[in-house]
């Protein structure tokens, strides 16, 4: 079966973290899918500890940190098999396939790229600004509690 690079795309464009674009090419043997799955459900569970303890939990923030990670590598694969050329990408995924059924990517491809480049640059300033502004003023509550 022809695997598309349009499709992994999309699939990690609509829907990172999940290791969908993975489990697509390589089925569910992939091993990177399930720790991508993994982390995901983990960063879902870390969230809901920080709501619980009004973001006030350390296994809440590593735990979210993993879905973080989890969501930016999504993007990430999505950012560098886009932009593989399509030979390497029929070479590696799509061997023996005939002439005329060889992958043309174009503009939608590019698009998928470009948007999980925007995406994922607004996530990772996004959670770095809330880290750090979680880290200070936790500081900041730490050094009243010592001028007591």
């Amino acid at each position: 079966m022809k695997k598309s690079k349009l499709f992994f795309c999309a699939l990690g464009l609509f829907f990172p973290g999940s290791g969908f674009n993975c489990f697509y090419l390589q089925g569910l043997k992939s091993f990177w899918a399930w720790i991508q799955l993994i982390a995901l459900l983990g960063g879902l569970a870390g969230y809901g500890l920080l709501k619980a303890n009004h973001f006030d939990s350390a296994p809440g923030w590593m735990l979210l940190t993993f879905g973080f990670i989890a969501i930016e590598a999504s993007w990430l694969t999505t950012i560098t098999f886009g932009l593989r050329p399509d030979e390497k990408w029929d070479a590696q995924f799509n061997p023996g396939i005939e002439e005329i059924k060889r992958t043309h990517s174009g503009w939608p491809v590019v698009l998928t790229v470009i948007f999980s480049l925007v995406f994922g640059a607004v996530v990772m300033m996004t959670f770095l600004a809330i880290s750090f502004e979680q880290f200070f003023i936790s500081q900041v509550y730490e050094a009243k509690k010592l001028s007591q």
